[in-house]
């Protein structure tokens, strides 16, 4: 056996011993989950016929979500078009200005959206404000650093050819760099602007506006016919998105070439939604905000409780993240492991288009709905506790995974499996052969940002009782206890730091 099998089967082994732990330290029971399987096809055979009568109390808020989505996303993604160039090491900003940004990007992207959503609850009072500013920061940050990271991979010889003409280095970078990151840029966006929606489905479920509360009281209300509305409300709506982002993608990348009169059409078409949605939100409410109960959550912050965070018992905080951890990996290893067969299954090229049709529009349908409803519904199934939140990060990687490994099958240079197809060699060799070796890299990207994604999705879902660090952050948030908060969001800064250097590190090995 060479180094090079040594070290794959070494890094095998230890994801298969991690999963173990994780799983056996989550009390992952797929027997409890089977023996309870009636529940869920019960939920599911209860939500079919939807209540179309219900259609009516939908649209509203579905289109205060659309709204939250579409302005928090536009707004984000500008701004971060204005901070990545200070951010990238590349590039002439002082030294203190990037340091102290790319500190600032790093703890925001530590939060999920909810978490911001409802910080910004008691800032800007409960609406869809509120909801539109959580999604703009949200944005912000994950767009400043994947365009940062972009910046960084550029060669700059016509930046530094501008600057050595005298071009001020703000006009070099909008002529010589901007351009270059355009393709990467716009193609984040678009994928950001269907994840939003996804989140702002679920920010009414802290007074955020938008669908989610109406979520949350049908399920609690178990009117399940009214459920199945809104999901299918949000299937179609998704649907539409990622149709449109898919177009728009292409065009971005240049393998669709349009005339300059349609760009401009869709620009303006752009700029006139975006302007729409922005206008029309409704403005914060400040009638409930205190000064002095915003000058407590910033000394809670500064000043976080210690004792919690040194806490060693079930109770503390090393406890508590490290459940969202295995929550996290367990979760995102199952959701990988079913991802691949309907990524392959989803794709034309391998299979009859019509299979591939119906495989796409299950994985659409999964990923439709947002991670917290999963949850919901997951925890009249197995109970309270990790494995909840386990079953549904699973469920959510699966939609969104097979989705990346999909893409990354498409963009692929078939000629080889095309070759051995010629000779008569078998659909499972020619797999084996000519497309795996070509996944690889893109496949382990895919599941390390996936983990990332389910470390922050991990860090809501003991909201609904499904585990982790959760719970414990939005209740002492809600009992205006800011220093366990900030404890906790302390905790969470760190971790996600960790785990973005281990994964730093597994890209430069593999």
């Amino acid at each position: 056996m060479t180094a090079r099998r040594r070290k794959v089967w070494a890094k095998a082994l230890t994801v298969i011993v991690l999963f173990c732990l994780a799983a056996w330290f989550t009390d992952c029971d797929i027997s409890q989950f089977w023996a309870r399987k009636g529940h869920l096809t019960d939920i599911i055979v209860r939500m079919i016929p939807p209540s179309w009568g219900y259609l009516g109390s939908i649209l509203s808020p579905l289109l205060a979500t659309l709204q939250m989505s579409v302005t928090g996303t536009g707004l984000g993604a500008f701004l971060a078009l204005l901070l990545a160039p200070l951010c990238a090491r590349n590039l002439p900003a002082p030294a203190p200005v990037r340091v102290v940004l790319r500190f600032l990007v790093q703890v925001l992207r530590s939060f999920p959206a909810l978490i911001l959503a409802l910080l910004a609850t008691f800032l800007f009072g409960l609406g869809t404000f509120a909801g539109t500013v959580a999604i703009t920061v949200y944005t912000m940050a994950i767009m400043t650093r994947l365009t940062y990271e972009d910046i960084e991979t550029l060669p700059l010889g016509p930046y530094h050819a501008l600057t050595a003409m005298g071009v001020s280095p703000a006009r070099a970078c909008f002529r010589a760099v901007v351009p270059d990151i355009a393709p990467g840029y716009l193609t984040n966006a678009l994928y950001l602007m269907e994840t939003n929606v996804r989140h702002s489905a679920i920010l009414g479920y802290v007074g955020a506006g938008g669908i989610g509360l109406l979520l949350n009281e049908k399920i609690s209300w178990l009117e399940y016919d009214k459920v199945g509305m809104i999901l299918l409300c949000l299937f179609a709506t998704v649907c539409v998105i990622e149709t449109v982002s898919h177009a728009l993608g292409r065009i971005v990348r240049g393998e669709v070439r349009v005339s300059r009169r349609s760009k401009r059409i869709l620009i303006a078409g752009a700029v006139v939604c975006f302007v729409w949605c922005t206008v029309t939100l409704s403005g914060p409410d400040f009638s409930h905000v205190s000064l002095t109960a915003v000058k407590r959550m910033l000394s809670g912050f500064i000043h976080p409780d210690w004792a919690f965070f040194f806490r060693t018992d079930s109770g503390g905080l090393g406890y508590l993240l490290l459940e969202t951890v295995c929550i996290a990996l367990v979760g995102t290893v199952l959701g990988a492991v079913l991802a691949i067969p309907l990524a392959f299954l989803g794709t034309p090229k391998l299979v009859p288009a019509p299979v591939a049709l119906v495989f796409r529009v299950l994985v659409m349908a999964i990923r439709s709905v947002p991670f917290l409803i999963y949850g919901l519904i997951f925890i009249r199934v197995s109970g309270p506790g990790a494995f909840t939140g386990v079953l549904t990060l699973s469920l959510c990687s699966v939609g969104l995974l097979t989705k990346r490994f999909t893409e990354a099958i498409e963009a692929l240079d078939f000629r080889a499996y095309n070759a051995l197809a010629a000779m008569g060699v078998s659909p499972v060799l020619r797999v084996r052969y000519a497309i795996l070796p070509q996944l690889a890299p893109a496949f382990a990207s895919a599941v390390l940002y996936r983990f990332d994604v389910n470390i922050r999705e991990a860090s809501v879902l003991g909201l609904v009782g499904a585990g982790g660090i959760g719970a414990p952050l939005i209740f002492a948030m809600n009992q205006y206890n800011w220093s366990t908060a900030g404890a906790i969001c302390l905790g969470l800064i760190l971790l996600v730091w960790v785990i973005d250097l281990l994964s730093a590190r597994i890209r430069k090995s593999a």
